[in-house]
C-alpha cells in the first residue's frame, strides 16, 4: 500500500512552498497548551505478543484460570479515552496475538498494555513487537481549492461550467469524509488485517526528500489511484511515526479476504513511489477474534 493516503489527483503547485521541498505545514505561532492529547488525530498503538508455553505451564491452575478471565476482561473492555480497539490472532512464529488501540488518551492506551503485563498471565506473555504512531492527513491530499485549480489548469474545465462546479462540490464532500476516516478511523468489522511499517529512501539517487513537492505529489497520486481499485475490499489507515518510532509510517490494512491483502500490496509495489523509494519492515498478518475466542485459539 502507501505510506501516505493520497487523493486520486494532486496539486500542481508546491502547496505554498517556494522551494518545492518541505511541506507547507508549519507549527502555529500562537501558544499551545502542553498536553499529551494530540492537537489533531489519535494516538495509535499496535502490540504483538508471544505466549511462553513453558511459563504458562508453570503457572498454578488457579493463576492460569484467573489469568484467562483477566485476559478476556482486559481485551473485552474499552477504557475511557480508547476510541477503537481490536484484538487478533497471528499465525506463524512472529507473534501469537496482538492488540490495536486508537484514541485521545495515551495513558488509557498504555494502561491496556500494562494491564496485560500485570495480569496473572503476564509472566507468560512475551512482547514480540510494538509500534506507536499518530493518525494524520497526508500533505499530498489536495484541498477543494487546489482540486479546483487542477480542474482548471490541467483538465481545462471552465470554472463557470456546471460540470466544474459539480466536480468540486463532490470532491469537497468526499474529502471531508475521507479526512475524518484518516484522522478518526473506525476499525472495520472485517475478518483479517495486516500491518507493516515503512519509510522512504534517503540515499543517492533515491532520496525521496530531495524531490520537488509537485513530483512527490504526482507519484503519490499515481499510488493512490492504484489502491482505489480495491475500494470495498480493503480499508486502510496510514499513521505517522517520524520521530516517534523507528519507521516513518505504519500501514494497517483490513480486508474482506486474505487474498485481497496479497493482491493490493503486490499491485501497488509496481508504482514508482514504492518500487523506487519505499523501504518496508516486517509484515504482520492476523485475523480478528473476540477476546473469549482469542483465549480459546491460544489454548490458554
Amino acid at each position: 500500500m502507501s505510506q501516505e493516503s493520497a487523493a486520486s489527483t494532486h496539486p500542481e503547485s508546491t502547496g505554498g512552498n517556494p522551494t518545492g521541498g518541505r511541506p507547507a505545514r508549519r507549527p502555529a505561532s500562537h501558544d499551545i497548551p502542553a498536553s499529551l492529547v494530540p492537537t489533531s488525530g489519535w494516538h495509535f498503538l499496535h502490540l504483538f505478543y508471544k505466549v511462553d508455553r513453558e511459563a504458562l505451564h508453570r503457572l498454578p491452575d488457579t493463576a492460569r484460570y484467573s489469568g484467562r478471565d483477566a485476559l478476556v476482561e482486559i481485551l473485552g473492555a474499552k477504557p475511557t479515552g480508547v476510541e477503537q480497539f481490536q484484538c487478533f490472532a497471528v499465525p506463524g512464529h512472529k507473534a501469537d496475538f496482538g492488540v490495536m488501540l486508537a484514541g485521545t488518551d495515551i495513558k488509557a492506551i498504555h494502561g491496556v498494555q500494562n494491564a496485560l503485563a500485570a495480569s496473572p498471565l503476564g509472566p507468560a506473555l512475551i512482547p514480540s513487537y510494538s509500534f506507536y504512531s499518530i493518525t494524520e492527513v497526508s500533505e499530498y491530499v489536495p484541498d477543494a481549492e487546489q482540486y479546483a485549480a487542477i480542474l482548471r489548469d490541467r483538465e481545462k474545465l471552465d470554472p463557470e461550467s456546471s460540470m466544474f462546479k459539480a466536480k468540486v462540490s463532490s470532491y469537497a464532500e468526499r474529502l471531508g469524509l475521507m479526512n475524518k476516516h484518516r484522522m478518526y478511523p473506525e476499525f472495520p468489522d472485517w475478518p483479517c488485517f495486516c500491518f507493516y511499517p515503512m519509510s522512504k529512501m534517503r540515499q543517492g539517487e533515491q532520496n525521496w526528500y530531495l524531490l520537488p513537492f509537485a513530483e512527490r505529489s504526482e507519484l503519490m497520486s499515481q499510488h493512490g489511484r492504484s489502491g482505489m481499485a480495491y475500494a470495498g475490499k480493503v480499508s486502510q489507515v496510514i499513521t505517522a511515526s517520524t520521530g516517534l518510532d523507528d519507521w516513518e509510517w505504519g500501514v494497517t490494512l483490513w480486508a474482506k479476504n486474505p487474498l485481497f491483502l496479497k493482491d493490493i500490496v503486490y499491485t501497488m509495489r509496481f508504482d514508482e513511489s514504492s518500487a523506487k523509494y519505499a523501504l518496508f519492515g516486517d509484515f504482520y498478518f492476523g485475523y480478528i477474534v473476540p477476546p473469549a475466542e482469542l483465549a480459546d485459539v491460544l489454548k490458554i
